[in-house]
């Protein structure tokens, strides 16, 4: 009897302790349930929450850059943008033709997880269904392969000979769509008095700094009257 009795025991232990695994079980999952959802990208590098389709051809993207120079750009352009590229559609599949070394074309959620935190601005010409018919984006994709392969244009230079980001956007809509996104400055317009300014400039031009050189910053793109705000994440 005394035998039987311990058995009963140890069974009632037994489911004692699977209900209690099963109640952890259920709490942790409706704990993770909860959770709020990721705002930018997943380990896999791909965009979540935000909706893929609402992408078009043409579209310009704005992110803060995590490159070396990031820092000086932000400050002499009174920016937290330093780099943007142009979006384009390949099949099912978006890209991003950019100015870095070289310029080249990279998918969209790569470019993303490349800059600071996954955030990111896409901006969209006003009546852009249309002005940018299917003829003005393939003008626009010619452009590109003309420019694909050129080196980064670290002084900044308005010549075609080596490319940085926001030169290219403005010279494919300018030769593509005849169309100047953003206004054209001079080196001189910008503030080179910070000391990061300062030590970038020196190591690009020492002592013969180009102010009269045309430029166009991120910035100055993205805040052009053309444009609209399409998406953010920001």
């Amino acid at each position: 009897m005394q035998e039987i009795s311990n058995q009963k025991r140890l069974k009632g232990v037994i489911i004692v302790g699977i209900i209690s695994l099963l109640m952890v079980s259920a709490l942790y999952s409706l704990q993770k349930s909860e959770e709020p959802a990721r705002k930018t990208i997943n380990t896999n590098n791909k965009i979540t929450l935000l909706d893929e389709g609402k992408f078009k051809n043409g579209d310009i993207i704005f992110q803060t850059s995590l490159s070396q120079q990031s820092k000086a750009i932000q400050l002499a352009t009174k920016s937290k943008y330093s780099h943007c590229g142009l979006i384009f559609k390949n099949g099912q599949n978006y890209y991003v033709f950019e100015a870095v070394q070289p310029v080249k074309i990279t998918p969209l959620d790569k470019w993303i997880a490349r800059g600071q935190d996954g955030k990111y601005v896409v901006k969209r010409l006003i009546n852009a269904d249309q002005i940018l018919t299917d003829t003005v984006i393939e003008n626009m994709k010619q452009v590109c392969n003309r420019l694909k392969g050129k080196n980064y244009d670290l002084t900044f230079e308005w010549s075609d000979e080596r490319i940085y980001c926001s030169e290219l956007i403005w010279k494919v809509y300018k030769r593509g769509a005849h169309i100047d996104i953003g206004k054209l400055e001079k080196l001189s317009n910008f503030d080179l008095d910070n000391k990061v300014v300062k030590g970038t400039m020196n190591k690009r031009y020492g002592d013969n700094i180009p102010m009269n050189e045309t430029v166009i910053s991120p910035v100055a793109i993205f805040k052009s009257d053309l444009l609209t705000t399409v998406i953010s994440n920001y």
